[in-house]
């Protein structure tokens, strides 16, 4: 059985916050480190930080404004069963510019914004408000 590791990343951040606890722990990869190093940037993270140890694992600090998360709504787009593929011209704003897109490119991991800048598509990973 495949693991998307993203998706479980993602459900761990989401129930994390539903719960108002301050930190999740997962293991580390790279796709899950530049994700998470996008959400610190654009302020939806306090802060993620690699632990190496035998295991490495990535710590990420959730973020909060007056006791509510600062994440409303993280969702998984592109699955390994089903990939969702976009160009650059097709890139939609999320919440009318409010949230963003993550997605994977051939110039690495960026924002909707970010790819629309550099004109470049890719596979649509997430989306966050």
């Amino acid at each position: 059985m495949m693991t998307d590791s993203i998706a479980d990343m993602l459900t761990r951040i989401r129930n994390a916050s539903l719960v108002r606890r301050k930190e999740v722990v997962l293991p580390y990869s790279g796709v899950k480190g530049a994700i998470a190093n996008i959400l610190v940037r654009e302020g939806y993270l306090e802060k993620a930080e690699q632990v190496k140890e035998k295991i490495p694992q990535l710590v990420l600090t959730l973020k909060y404004n007056n006791r509510q998360p600062v994440i409303n709504h993280l969702r998984r787009v592109s699955k390994p069963g089903h990939r969702h593929y976009v160009k650059h011209g097709d890139l939609k704003n999320v919440l009318n510019g409010f949230g963003l897109s993550i997605l994977s490119t051939p110039k690495g991991i960026m924002t909707d914004a970010e790819a629309r800048k550099e004109k470049i598509g890719g596979e649509l990973i997430c989306e966050v408000y």
